[in-house]
């Protein structure tokens, strides 16, 4: 058996209903890539901050560079591959209000087991050693309140990388089912690196909201639920 079907062709991988899958493809471990080496603040401390800080504390410049860049790398740059390459409509990637009934009944229902769930994860030394990402962000009240603010960015591009760029796009592809899992796939190994904790979670968190997008059409809510997550671990690692 010749080990390639000689009938694959690489011409079609950029024409018709092919493209947009290729792009997607391409695009993610090219962007995660970009993300994982130059976003975070490691890299930020490490080789940008002596020649262009973006603030004098380099904790909270650190913290910045890594929101807006997770902003950037993952939500502005699939946002203009939507708008300009594919030349469809953000609401069909989820940027909508979309089924609102539905999705704050789920943010009901899922912040307080959010907020529960991170009260252990903030006493263990691997949760300690990782987070608050600006490390300052207990300094006062004016720096947390900064620290959560801009953090809403963060999770802005992540969900719409991971949820909306991916999964919404590649739905038609795929299928629903297997759209949430390539995605659950992308954002699961991306947290390598992370507490061992956080990753297994994140399976079965990019799953949940991965539902949560196909059943609201909306990104909202798993932008919500998840920024609460992560400010609720903050705030526990800080104030208790």
């Amino acid at each position: 058996m010749n080990r390639f079907d000689h009938s694959i062709s690489l011409k079609g991988l950029f024409s018709g209903d092919e493209r947009k899958t290729t792009i997607i493809l391409l695009l993610t471990p090219f962007l995660l890539t970009v993300f994982r080496y130059y976003g975070t603040k490691a890299f930020y401390l490490e080789h940008v901050a002596s020649v262009m800080p973006l603030a004098s504390d380099p904790q909270l410049g650190g913290a910045l560079y890594a929101f807006f860049g997770a902003f950037l790398l993952l939500g502005v740059v699939p946002f203009l591959i939507v708008r300009y390459v594919f030349r469809e409509k953000l609401s069909s990637y989820g940027v909508q209000l979309g089924d609102g009934k539905f999705g704050w009944k789920a943010v009901l229902i899922l912040a307080p087991i959010f907020i529960l769930s991170t009260l252990p994860s903030s006493r263990m030394s691997s949760f300690l050693a990782e987070y608050p990402i600006n490390g300052h962000a207990g300094a006062s009240t004016g720096m947390f309140v900064l620290h959560l603010s801009t953090y809403f960015f963060y999770y802005i591009g992540w969900e719409f990388f991971f949820r909306g760029f991916m999964q919404f796009g590649l739905r038609s592809k795929f299928g629903d089912w297997n759209a949430i899992l390539i995605q659950v796939i992308a954002s699961c190994l991306v947290h390598i690196g992370k507490p061992d904790g956080e990753i297994f979670t994140s399976i079965l968190g990019g799953i949940v909201w991965g539902i949560i997008a196909f059943r609201t059409r909306s990104l909202l809510y798993g932008v919500v639920t998840h920024w609460i997550l992560g400010a609720s671990l903050d705030f526990f690692i800080v104030y208790l």
